[in-house]
């Protein structure tokens, strides 16, 4: 039933579509958004299509960005030699967070998920084989999540670029900061074993 008339209707329904936005949720943004001065809706919609149009993926790397080539991989302060491979520009935003990587990234916008018949030719694989053949890489770091998706990509990655000499290596998983063992899966104990280190 239409409660708010067509337009409220309208908007409730295309902030439902979002991810994560369930109906209360569109329902309190939509009259948010409703009772903002009219200034601020007008600039929200402007960014919101201007983002639209004018983000593209990084010709090296694949990440959102707004230029041709990112920042990142513009960077002659980072290590292009190594290049860390992960699922979506977010994961890049959390690695860069820690102020700990200095390499590049390669950004896969995805992982192979056979369940659902997406394969290599789903992701950007290809672009990363691409970057292979035309600059000297020493490290690949594979920094898919932990998740049997992420494991299958990464399983993938390294059975594919193995053969080109390159070193390639798994970033360490294990027990959170303040987790409780008990609750802790297996996959993840196992790996925090495996990935221990000498103090």
């Amino acid at each position: 039933m239409n409660y708010y008339g067509t337009p409220v209707t309208n908007l409730i329904e295309e902030l439902r579509r979002l991810p994560g936005i369930g109906s209360k949720s569109a329902q309190r943004l939509a009259f948010h958004i409703i009772n903002m001065p009219e200034e601020h809706v007008e600039h929200l919609a402007e960014v919101l299509v201007s983002a639209r149009k004018n983000i593209r993926y990084c010709k090296k790397c694949c990440t959102l960005t707004d230029r041709d080539v990112c920042p990142i991989c513009s960077s002659d302060k980072r290590d292009h030699s190594t290049i860390m491979v992960v699922e979506h520009t977010k994961d890049l935003a959390a690695y860069e967070k820690t102020g700990q990587y200095n390499g590049v990234y390669h950004v896969l916008q995805g992982t192979l998920v056979p369940s659902l018949g997406k394969g290599p030719e789903d992701i950007r694989f290809k672009e990363l084989e691409a970057r292979l053949d035309s600059s000297p890489v020493k490290e690949l770091i594979l920094a898919t999540n932990s998740s049997l998706d992420g494991e299958a990509t990464a399983m993938y990655i390294t059975k594919k670029v193995k053969p080109r000499g390159i070193r390639i290596t798994r970033i360490a998983s294990g027990v959170p900061i303040g987790g409780e063992l008990e609750y802790i899966d297996e996959v993840t104990l196992s790996r925090a074993l495996d990935g221990r280190i000498e103090l």
